[in-house]
């Protein structure tokens, strides 16, 4: 089916007109037909003559108490019916719901001038395509009716067929948001909601995610009906009511929304763009805006705090004059994506603010002065239509599972991931410039560290997960200049030792090339300038093993060592290994030990074999 929302001036016809149009009453409650005024949202629906879906009507309220009641029901809709009074032209109300569809940017409507039989109506649809004019709804085409004589319902059921053969074909392929403006129960069945499903499928039995002010669970999908009839299955865009198994009625609201599982980021700050209202009294952009507001989206009234990331933005060409960016911070978060259209209003004034677009919603926190300003800079260029390259490049890091959250389709071709995130390349490239600076930076505050620890080089370079540093170390510059080894990051050729200590370390390899076990003592340790810090810095490196306190070898001093004790007769003494390693007793025992504590020998009583 398609679906349209009503508008226009309280007591203008818009309940007789739908009667008339569907043979419906609208008007749910006693109260609204005792007192011949819609109060709450009215639902119809008919067939026109040469489409093969029927078209649903959202009766909304005209009354100005009822102003939220009125948005929450064309807050889904992609189209509008507006309808003025030839009796009393333009009101008040009018102009207040013309403001509401514009900052919502509703472009798809019909304008219907009612009670045509008690007054010449031509006045009142000139004055109401002027006001039109100036909306999002532009040039709009007009039909003049009487709900009480019949007269002109012919022309208008052509002219929504016209309406509804343009709108925009639905996303049925898309993600479930079904904003809830209605919850009820029936006796037998449960606990049921309505709403305007515009993207997507819902059929029985499927797992969805109830998001609302106490968080999201988990709801199963009983049955459900659309046009008051049973269906196994209902795409968009049509009006459905989905019976949900195991929900009680007091956990849900209007402004509730069903979910597909997964691929939705609740969020409770955003950043967006403000539209400034229509009109050339409008708002200017440069106005104060109050500190509290209510956002209106789908049929959700959320109270927000305003804070503004510019007070003009320079916008892109061909965007409207007097837009601003600004950060919403939400009482409640609601299930959000970049490119969502939504209003402001400013409740204490009863004056709509504008529209929004929705930008971001997971921007970064602003800490430092002048965060603001560049922020702002930052998203001037962004209109928050889908593009995972752009949002890819302005976030520089992103989780593969906020893709779909963030309304993206997938993934850029060339983006370069790993441990379920996404890296921009060109903020890749400067990750890895960055590490190489870091690590030389650390060579110079603590030589005698070799190499930045990787978990502290993680930190270094922001990363949200440790294992993104693979990514950073396999691209140049880093992959020229680093390594890795057991944990740090070492520059290529030098194991992060300084010059001195490595021109020491050379010295002490020469000695111990023609008597492999003859460890340096202390004097000549010390005449090489190898303290106990530049001893620890070597052993780090790997560049000498530690036998015990005092006594270091080359690395692979044990491995010679086994291979010289295999030769003895097994078992053999500490005396026979220290002749057999031309060594001393200071070097032999430690060693001995050492290789008994690695299984490479064995100790039993005074005797020493080795494992083979």
């Amino acid at each position: 089916m398609r679906v349209v929302a009503t508008a226009g001036h309280v007591d203008h016809g818009k309940s007789t007109l739908i009667r008339a149009l569907t043979g419906m009453e609208p008007d749910r409650w006693a109260e609204e037909r005792r007192r011949g005024m819609t109060i709450d949202l009215g639902f119809a629906w008919t067939t026109l003559p040469g489409l093969a879906e029927p078209v649903a009507f959202v009766d909304v309220p005209g009354h100005e108490r009822f102003v939220t009641q009125m948005l929450a029901g064309v807050g889904p809709v992609p189209a509008t019916m507006f309808v003025v009074a030839a009796d009393e032209g333009w009101m008040p109300q009018s102009g207040e719901h013309l403001d509401a569809l514009h900052a919502l940017g509703v472009r798809h409507g019909l304008l219907v001038v009612t009670r045509s039989d008690l007054a010449d109506p031509e006045l009142a649809r000139d004055e109401a395509l002027e006001h039109l004019a100036e909306s999002s709804l532009g040039r709009l085409p007009a039909v003049c009716v009487s709900g009480a004589t019949g007269e002109g319902l012919d022309e208008l059921r052509t002219a929504l067929v016209s309406l509804v053969e343009g709108l925009p074909a639905p996303d049925r392929g898309g993600d479930v948001r079904l904003w809830v403006d209605r919850a009820f129960t029936i006796r037998g069945a449960g606990t049921v909601v309505t709403g305007t499903l515009g993207g997507g499928r819902i059929a029985a039995g499927d797992e969805l995610v109830l998001a609302g002010a106490d968080g999201d669970r988990p709801v199963t999908v009983r049955g459900l009906q659309a046009l008051g009839a049973p269906v196994e299955a209902a795409e968009a865009v049509s009006r459905v009511a989905v019976n949900l198994r195991g929900v009680p009625l007091e956990a849900l609201s209007r402004g509730d929304a069903l979910l597909t599982p997964g691929r939705w980021l609740a969020t409770s700050v955003v950043d967006v763009r403000l539209h400034p209202p229509r009109g050339t009294g409008a708002r200017s952009a440069d106005d104060a805006l109050p500190a509290q507001v209510m956002l209106h989206v789908g049929s959700a009234a959320v109270a927000a705090r305003v804070r503004p990331l510019s007070r003009a933005d320079a916008p892109d060409a061909g965007a409207e004059p007097g837009t601003r960016t600004l950060r919403l911070t939400l009482r409640v978060p609601l299930p959000l994506r970049p490119g969502d259209r939504a209003l402001l209003r400013d409740p204490g004034a009863h004056a709509v603010l504008g529209g929004v677009t929705v930008l971001d919603v997971r921007p970064p926190e602003l800490r430092r002065r002048g965060a603001a300003r560049s922020r702002a800079a930052q998203l001037a260029g962004t209109s928050g239509a889908p593009d995972p390259a752009a949002e890819l490049h302005r976030r520089k890091l992103l989780r593969i599972d906020d893709l779909a959250g963030l309304g993206l389709a997938g993934a850029p071709p060339d983006a370069p991931g790993l441990a379920g995130w996404l890296v921009d390349p060109e903020h890749l490239d400067a990750l890895a410039g960055r590490l190489v600076d870091a690590v030389a930076e650390h060579a110079r505050a603590d030589p005698l560290d070799p190499g930045l620890p990787a978990r502290a080089a993680a930190r270094a370079l922001e990363l949200p997960e440790p294992r993104l540093l693979a990514l950073v170390l396999a691209r140049p510059p880093a992959s020229d200049d680093l390594t890795e080894e057991g944990g740090r990051i070492l520059r290529r050729g030098d194991g992060g030792l300084p010059p001195a200590v490595r021109t020491a370390l050379a010295e002490v390899a020469k000695d111990l090339a023609s008597s492999p076990f003859a460890a340096p003592d202390a004097d000549r340790l010390a005449e090489l300038g190898l303290g106990a810090k530049q001893l620890g810095a070597a052993v780090r490196a790997g560049e000498l093993l530690r036998v015990a306190d005092g006594v270091y070898l080359l690395p692979d001093g044990p491995d010679r060592a086994v291979e010289v004790l295999a030769t003895l007769e097994q078992p053999f003494t500490v005396s026979a290994a220290r002749q057999a390693l031309g060594t001393t007793r200071r070097v032999a025992v430690p060693l001995l030990e050492l290789l008994a504590r690695t299984g490479r020998t064995r100790h039993e009583g005074g005797a020493h074999s080795v494992r083979m």
